[in-house]
């Protein structure tokens, strides 16, 4: 990478718009950047570190971009920073300009404008500039790319802070590790770190809790144990989660367990066995005497029915001989039936016939049943000649009801027709009415829409204004805080550089309070000391220099939050202000207030549209209705008085031919219905007559059917005949009766016939009573011992089912700890914990520790030409004090007394160009890492006073070879005896206005 030029406008202490031309610079390999402090060397480096990056080194970034901006620029003038540049081979050019404020163009007040960037590239074949992009994100990712490193990579081999490195020199191992990790990215071996930390947290656990299960299914084996005496502890006593020998011993008691268990089943068994034996025994006795028993009972209950049988002998043939009887009458039974059922049908035909015939006139009363016939016969033939007559009747009937309805229809059609004309007449009027309704609420509606959107507009500027007044208000208040935080600050500083400078003044009797008899001195090495420093009256030790160092830096820390906070407040000041407008938060409100009346309004005006819509549709579609009714009711008018003149000349044909058929009777229907009466009666009693007679006939047919039956049956009367009957269900239960009579004989012969039952008679009563007795005892003994056997089985496959689940656990569990010691082993050795790790260093130490060996190996040249061969950089990787990393040391060896020892035992000349050659070094590694990019243009801040002149020529000498390889190498110091050293200059000039830049040397003439 080579810089070509720089061109920065209104920015740090620049005021106006400044070029430097470092192709001009570079020509001689080697030139100076200097000025008097606050000049703005810095801010040259700065404007680069921008250009490139977007942002500005070290603390100084987190200052924000108002920062960045020239206290002397006009107010109208834009910030930027355009930088010239060769990387990878392209020939770029960066413009860039920060977010800033400037006064509006209309009005009074401020405005923000926004940051741009631009990236262009010089095509040679045609010699112009091509634009690239106009995004940050994009511009950032390209140049990225190219330059290969990090902001923070850049600033540390480009831009050589000579002040960190001699810190660097100085630092802990922690402070180097930070550093080199920001660097070099060892992010990922931390994650690896991390990575393996949480795998051997896990493992741990999932180990942890198959222990834990082992341990609850030994205790759940205990318990399913029972009392056993032969087991002397619980599984596993004195054991605990983690326990390498915890599966084995859970295992192994188990086997114990089972072993006991089975032994008291077996026991249980044999038991078992012999309960059931004497159980069987007792239960044969006692059936024994049971049987021997019931044979007695059965032998005299035997008796006793017998007994009952011989005492209802009698009975028993009285009943025999009345079911005989019985099924003598049943041959007579359907004959009396049949002559019961005549009697009874001729009874009730002649009561229909007398009812029938009182109805009839005198003259026909008593008349014989074909005479009655006739009669029926002939009223029927007149009857059929009223039939038309009839109809005609009806149909005039309902013609009259049909001209009644017409009459009503016609008046409502009139009064529809009436009432259509006086609604249609008022039409054009409430038409317009309720157009004019709906109109005035659609207006008002689009108004309130458009009022509601101005006043959301309003309520947010309101809103914004109102945050503005109290950020402003706020403002005011932390420029203050921020004011008094730089005091502080700087007093701080001036605090620590007093305490520091008397420090360095007496710092030869600090060192001469360590020296001892015989030792060798730390800077001359001679172990002869003959007038050592004494401290003087103002000396203060190490202790007293880094707590006014920390005070320092916690002032500057609180200016920088304070500034922080400035800047953020600022921006939000500015988005509210952006929102918000130029109007005051007064003049907001009472606008806001007014539309909201006037909305208010408007809403409620509007909210009326629908019903007024609703409503002018009802009265368009009942103008509709009433036309269409109107038409309909015409219509219906004119057709209907067509139909009741017809209906008219109908009804008066129908008239005559009634009176004509009616004679005397008030209509031919009331002359139609007394013929009908007259028919059926007649019709009625013709039948009832012919009913009588037939019920005669049958009656004395079945009085000789009857007379034959009683005599076949042996029966001296019919009344003898129906008084042997019985019924169905008297009948099976004398029939019952009678055979369980029988069955009772047999049974009771076979009985007193069984030699058993008589051989059982005869011996002593079975003491029942003792033989249960012996068996409720021998019951008892069989349950307990079943109880235990069954209990004892329990226990055993209890045992077996959690010693399985123990050993599937202890399977599962071994390879769950090999894992775990396995992932443990790695874990410990990359976070150095591990014996096995011999330097106890980090896995990210370790990458770091490979890093400052190559940056101490590239340094070591430069450092051994630029102390004359004396001093040499080397990597040491011996433990820190305390429990401090191992492995980022950093010794000299002192080519003078053969000693190695530490940096920070140098002092301030050497201090300094052993950290340049650090710088020097690192540069070379990280830009080996950044991918080989070639640095042309490096820059060195400060450091130099330091040096005495040989040193001072053996750094430029070493600087020089830098030239040599077409590298060019600013110097950025004060120094004089530079000025005179160094031909090629920058010059920063400070003045009221601003600073300025001048180019001296022989190529500025």
């Amino acid at each position: 990478m080579r810089l070509h030029r720089l061109t920065v406008t209104a920015f740090g202490p620049f005021g106006g718009t400044q070029t430097i031309d470092f192709d001009e610079l570079s020509a001689a390999g080697l030139f100076l950047l200097h000025g008097p402090t606050g000049a703005g060397k810095s801010s040259v480096l700065d404007a680069v570190c921008y250009a490139l990056y977007g942002g500005v080194p070290g603390a100084r970034q987190t200052s924000g971009p108002a920062r960045l901006r020239s206290d002397h620029a006009d107010p109208g003038t834009r910030t930027e920073v355009v930088l010239d540049l060769t990387v990878g081979g392209r020939r770029l050019e960066v413009t860039r300009q920060p977010e800033q404020r400037r006064p509006k163009k209309r009005g009074t007040g401020l405005t923000t404008d926004k940051a741009q960037s631009w990236l262009r590239e010089y095509d040679a074949a045609t010699g112009t500039w091509k634009a690239l992009s106009r995004s940050h994100q994009e511009i950032g990712e390209e140049l990225a790319q190219l330059l290969g490193m990090s902001r923070e990579q850049f600033c540390q081999v480009v831009l050589l802070p000579q002040g960190e490195f001699a810190r660097f020199l100085r630092a802990g191992a922690e402070d180097r590790a930070r550093l080199l990790g920001r660097l070099f990215d060892t992010r990922r071996f931390a994650a690896v770190e991390q990575h393996l930390a949480e795998l051997r947290g896990a493992a741990q656990l999932r180990v942890r809790d198959g222990d834990e299960r082992l341990l609850a299914l030994g205790q759940r084996m205990r318990q399913a144990a029972g009392d056993g005496r032969e087991l002397d502890e619980t599984p596993p006593d004195g054991l605990s989660p983690g326990d390498p020998g915890l599966a084995g011993a859970v295992l192994e008691w188990a086997a114990l367990a089972r072993s006991t268990a089975r032994e008291r089943r077996d026991a249980a068994e044999a038991a078992l066995r012999g309960a059931e034996e004497a159980h069987a025994a007792a239960r044969r006795r006692l059936e024994e005497a049971r049987e021997l028993d019931r044979r007695r009972h059965r032998y005299a209950a035997a008796r006793q029915r017998a007994a009952a049988l011989a005492a209802g002998e009698e009975e028993h043939r009285r009943d025999r001989a009345r079911l005989e009887r019985a099924r003598a009458a049943e041959a007579v039974a359907p004959v009396l039936d049949a002559r019961e059922r005549a009697e009874e049908e001729c009874r009730r035909t002649a009561l229909a016939e007398e009812a029938a015939r009182g109805l009839l006139p005198a003259e026909d009363a008593q008349a014989p049943a074909e005479r009655l016939a006739g009669l029926e016969r002939a009223v029927r033939r007149e009857l059929g000649t009223l039939e038309a007559a009839r109809h005609a009747e009806e149909r005039a009937t309902r013609l009259t009801a049909e001209l009644a309805r017409l009459e009503r229809e016609s008046g409502a059609d009139e009064e529809l027709l009436r009432e259509a004309d006086e609604w249609l007449a008022d039409w054009e009027t409430t038409r317009d009415a309720h157009q004019r309704r709906v109109e005035t609420a659609a207006e008002a509606a689009s108004h309130a829409e458009r009022l509601a959107r101005r006043l959301d507009t309003v309520r947010r500027k309101l809103t914004a204004a109102r945050h503005r007044d109290a950020l402003a208000a706020e403002e005011s208040g932390v420029r203050a805080e921020l004011t008094e935080a730089h005091e502080r600050a700087l007093a701080a500083k001036q605090e620590w550089l007093d305490v520091r400078a008397r420090r360095l003044d007496g710092i030869a009797a600090e060192l001469a309070a360590e020296l001892s008899d015989g030792a060798p001195c730390m800077v001359c090495g001679s172990p002869d000391h003959p007038d050592p420093a004494r401290p003087g009256a103002r000396h203060v030790d190490r202790r007293a220099e880094e707590a006014a160092l920390e005070r320092h830096r916690e002032a500057e820390e609180a200016h920088r939050r304070a500034e922080r906070r400035l800047d953020s407040l600022r921006e939000r000041l500015t988005a509210a202000a952006a929102e918000a407008g130029e109007t005051s938060t007064a003049e907001l409100a009472g606008e806001t207030a007014a539309l909201e009346t006037e909305h208010t309004a408007a809403r409620r005006t509007a909210a009326g549209a629908a019903d007024a819509r609703a409503a002018f549709d009802r009265l368009l579609r009942e103008h509709d209705s009433r036309r269409a009714a109107r038409q309909d009711a015409g219509r219906r008018v004119a057709a209907r008085t067509s139909t009741r003149e017809a209906l008219l000349r109908e009804r008066a044909e129908l008239a005559q031919q009634v009176a004509r058929a009616r004679g005397a009777a008030p209509s031919v229907a009331h002359r139609a219905g007394e013929l009908e009466r007259r028919a059926a009666l007649l019709a009625a009693a013709a039948e009832a007559a012919g009913a009588a007679e037939a019920a005669a006939r049958r009656l004395k047919e079945a009085d000789a059917r009857l007379a034959d039956a009683v005599w076949r049956a042996g029966f001296d009367t019919p009344r003898a005949a129906a008084g042997a009957r019985l019924a169905e269900p008297e009948q099976r239960a004398l029939q019952r009766r009678l055979d369980a009579w029988r069955a009772e004989e047999a049974a009771v012969a076979a009985e007193l016939a069984d030699p058993e039952l008589a051989g059982a008679a005869e011996l002593p009563p079975a003491r029942l009573t003792e033989a249960e007795a012996v068996l409720e005892e021998a019951v008892a003994r069989l349950n307990d011992a079943s109880a235990a056997h069954a209990e004892a089985r329990r226990r055993c496959a209890e045992l077996d089912g959690l010693s399985a689940d123990a050993l599937a656990d202890a399977r599962r569990l071994a390879p769950l700890r090999e894992e775990y010691d396995r992932v443990a082993r790695l874990a410990g050795l990359a976070a150095g914990t591990s014996t096995e790790n011999e330097h106890r260093m980090r896995l990210e130490s370790y990458v770091l520790a490979a890093r400052l060996e190559q940056v101490a190996a590239a340094a070591g040249a430069r450092l051994a030409h630029m102390s004359g061969g004396r001093y040499t950089l080397v990597h040491s990787d011996a433990r820190g004090p305390g429990r401090g990393r191992s492995g980022l040391g950093l010794h000299v060896i002192d080519a003078w007394t053969g000693r190695e020892r530490d940096t920070a035992t140098l002092s301030g000349g050497e201090t300094f160009f052993t950290s340049l050659a650090l710088a020097l070094g690192l540069a070379d590694v990280v830009t080996e890492e950044a991918g080989g990019l070639r640095l042309d243009t490096l820059f060195i801040d400060e450091g130099f006073g330091s040096l005495d002149d040989q040193t001072l020529d053996e750094v430029l000498d070493v600087l020089d070879s830098l030239r040599e390889r077409d590298r060019s190498v600013g110097i950025v110091s004060h120094v004089p005896d530079l000025r005179q050293r160094v031909p090629v200059q920058l010059e920063v000039v400070k003045t009221r206005t601003g600073s300025a830049v001048r180019h001296r040397g022989p190529a500025a003439g």
